[in-house]
């Protein structure tokens, strides 16, 4: 019986959760400007169209956890990683980002683990230095295959091409994407918004 109870409890607290942070994302939307359009190739909408709808059915089954899980390469933390994350933040996507969400002191291992347990979807940021962490078999390699083995991974190549990560991960490779080499990251950011966390939701 007391274990019952301390299961509905539980829940409890968890839907009082996700009902406070969807109040805060709408009340966050409203103050926020109307995503600029953006135009997308055959590919990316081929691409992108299931990952909608796996964001959308993980929207209503796990409506705790986060929109997003941004892996990335150490040496991108305050560059183009930060600035995706930004982006991606003022889009309202709902965003977890190692450099705010790894407190002082906890296991990075740990905190990344739980990190991509409590995200829906997975956007690897493919850049030179991501390149050289999967090469070398760090943290970004073991992100990678953790999110490789969900099947909801947007990879996204900046200043880099998918015929180099080919070399390094054919498997990421093969799941097409975004590349900033003929958008910019504001527009990748927008594309990957529009996908994970529509404007109508």
């Amino acid at each position: 019986m007391k274990t019952e109870v301390k299961k509905a409890e539980r829940q409890l607290e968890r839907d009082m959760n996700a009902a406070a942070r969807k109040w805060e994302r709408d009340a966050n939307r409203k103050l926020r400007a109307t995503r600029p359009s953006v135009t997308y190739t055959t590919s990316e909408r081929r691409y992108l169209s299931p990952v909608q709808q796996q964001a959308e059915r993980q929207s209503y089954t796990h409506p705790e956890r986060r929109d997003v899980f941004l892996c990335h390469a150490w040496d991108d933390r305050e560059g183009a990683a930060k600035e995706l994350h930004d982006l991606l933040e003022s889009f309202d996507v709902d965003v977890w980002f190692s450099e705010k969400d790894v407190p002082l002191g906890t296991s990075l291992i740990r905190s990344i683990d739980n990190g991509l347990k409590m995200s829906r979807i997975g956007i690897v940021l493919v850049t030179p230095a991501m390149l050289g962490s999967l090469a070398g078999q760090g943290i970004a390699d073991k992100e990678l295959s953790a999110l490789l083995a969900t099947d909801r991974v947007i990879p996204v190549t900046h200043e880099t091409t998918f015929e180099a990560l080919r070399d390094e991960s054919p498997l990421l490779a093969s799941r097409s994407g975004l590349s900033t080499e003929d958008s910019s990251l504001t527009e990748v950011a927008i594309k990957i918004a529009n996908a994970v966390r529509p404007e109508n939701d």
